[in-house]
């Protein structure tokens, strides 16, 4: 799932934390150095890499989709050159036809997948629908077992689906209460208008106080639109969890969503319904620089290759899988993946992908999430921890960094953590960049600090050419910025070290990847 952390995530009325410090525009671009801020430093990199000429990199972003004539990216999206355009052709025999800047697995001759059920909710529904109208109490051997393991999967099911519904119901409960306050003030509001409101009961008053906090970090004008779009997003969670979306699927895309070994099928729509998600990803990791108009990307160098493979909801496995082998076949050295869930169906088909990837020296860059869970405890999925035990080499898992010059809260309250698990942080609060109908947004995750690692290691691959997947990342984790303050580990008040919660104990710095590159040629 591509879990975004806008304002939806603070509506919770449980919620205790708001970053009402304001980021800087281009914070993550920035150095500890010479801005004070756990940026990538990317613009001391460039001042290091003056009158060298790097290669091209092609980054595929595998996500939503990606707004491809967005002003700030139009100039840096991947063409296939050995495909004609919009002739009905597959000319360069590689299994899909009019590829031009990429694929999408999730659309088809019916139209275009853009919501999803969870993982869990597809196999707790299939798992439901094999033991309907059975005597249980007759069970044995394997078929016991399997009815078991749909008991534990039963459980899981309906608390997930729980805290769900009870985002919606909370959303829901904020959405009214603008409501009123419009109602109360000719249509308006506003901090004024909200602080002017007098509540009707005590849940209206703790609902008053959140929205004034709320406010603290958000523009009035923009909270009532990321409400309504934050409760349509929990709406369609809790409805697609509960129907059949293989028949979904089968109806529009026109796959077999059981086989796993399908790989040429989908379209070359691969802006789909709802691409905020890859269309930020992708400004992350390349917006054209210098060119005096929104902002600026990580990697000057490189090129993105969209790979629609990402839906609201759960990915499935054979997408993803998919849209790796065509990330590597068709040129693409990094592959941002911005998503993650903690269930599978066929792992071994990830697992073959990635393993396919590490044999062509493609890098793979995947976001930690945004749980706050310690992932050496559960990790999530896909992993670089293969099911014959290899830990693929070529993998970079990435957590988020804040804005905070407070050390205690420089690790985002969000992300997903681990001692074994994962290799770095990077910038991924308050991250402002590209979005559909050529705009630019702020957005918060771990989906955030994933592109920015991507963006570093596209410099990095373009300028030492030299070097294999594997050693970008070994240099990477060579040079982070460290941090001797202890830290609170996202989700609890306990404090630790940056070393106690990560592989490299510290933040990526493409200032001090180059600057160690260029000493050590």
């Amino acid at each position: 799932m591509k879990k975004i952390l806008i304002a939806t995530a603070l509506f919770v009325l449980g919620s205790t934390h708001i970053n009402a410090q304001k980021a800087p525009v281009n914070w993550y671009l920035q150095s500890i150095a010479k801005d004070g801020v756990f940026g990538t430093g990317a613009t001391q990199a460039y001042e290091y890499l003056n009158g060298m000429t790097p290669q091209t990199v092609i980054v595929a972003v595998i996500d939503s989709g990606v707004e491809i004539d967005h002003e700030d990216l139009k100039g840096v999206i991947w063409t296939n050159k050995n495909e004609i355009p919009d002739n009905g052709i597959d000319d360069d025999k590689n299994g899909y036809i009019d590829d031009i800047h990429g694929w999408s697995f999730l659309g088809g001759p019916e139209g275009d997948i853009d919501h999803e059920a969870m993982e869990i909710a597809r196999l707790y529904n299939n798992a439901r629908r094999s033991f309907e109208g059975k005597d249980t109490s007759k069970l044995s051997g394997k078929e016991l077992e399997d009815y078991k393991e749909y008991i534990e999967l039963k459980a899981d099911f309906q608390k997930e689906q729980g805290e769900i519904e009870m985002q919606e119901k909370s959303l829901g409960l904020l959405s009214g209460y603008i409501q009123k306050v419009k109602d109360a003030s000719n249509g308006e509001f506003s901090k004024k208008t909200n602080k002017a409101y007098v509540p009707k009961d005590d849940m209206e008053k703790r609902i008053q106080k959140r929205v004034s906090l709320i406010l603290l970090a958000y523009e009035a004008k923009d909270l009532d639109g990321m409400i309504t779009e934050g409760a349509e997003t929990y709406s369609n969670m809790a409805k697609f969890n509960r129907i059949n979306t293989d028949s979904l699927r089968q109806i529009l895309v026109g796959d077999d969503p059981s086989n796993g070994e399908e790989r040429f099928y989908g379209c070359n729509r691969y802006e789909g319904p709802d691409a905020m998600h890859g269309t930020h990803v992708s400004g992350i990791i390349a917006a054209q620089r210098g060119n005096g108009i929104g902002i600026d990307g990580i990697a000057s160098n490189a090129q993105i290759m969209v790979l629609r493979a990402v839906p609201n909801g759960d990915e499935r496995d054979k997408d993803v899988a998919n849209a790796i082998r065509y990330a590597v076949d068709n040129g693409a050295k990094v592959i941002n993946m911005s998503f993650g869930k903690y269930y599978y169906q066929d792992k071994a088909l990830v697992d073959a992908a990635i393993r396919y990837a590490m044999d062509n020296d493609v890098l793979l860059v995947h976001a930690a999430g945004n749980d706050a869970k310690d992932k050496d405890v559960e990790d999530s999925y896909p992993t670089r921890r293969l099911s014959d035990g290899t830990i693929a080499s070529n993998w970079i898992e990435v957590g988020a960094a804040s804005v905070s010059k407070k050390g205690k809260t420089l690790l985002a309250d969000f992300s997903n953590y681990g001692l074994t698990t994962v290799d770095l942080f990077a910038p991924g609060v308050d991250i402002y960049s590209t979005v559909p109908d050529g705009k630019y947004e702020d957005a918060s995750g771990t989906s955030m600090a994933c592109p920015a690692t991507a963006g570093v290691c596209a410099i990095i691959r373009g300028y030492f050419p030299e070097l294999t997947a594997a050693q970008v990342r070994e240099v990477l984790m060579k040079t982070v910025v460290s941090y001797k303050k202890k830290v609170v580990v996202p989700g609890t008040k306990r404090k630790v070290n940056v070393s106690d919660v990560s592989i490299s104990g510290g933040f990526v710095s493409a200032e001090k990847a180059v600057e160690y590159l260029l000493l050590h040629r």
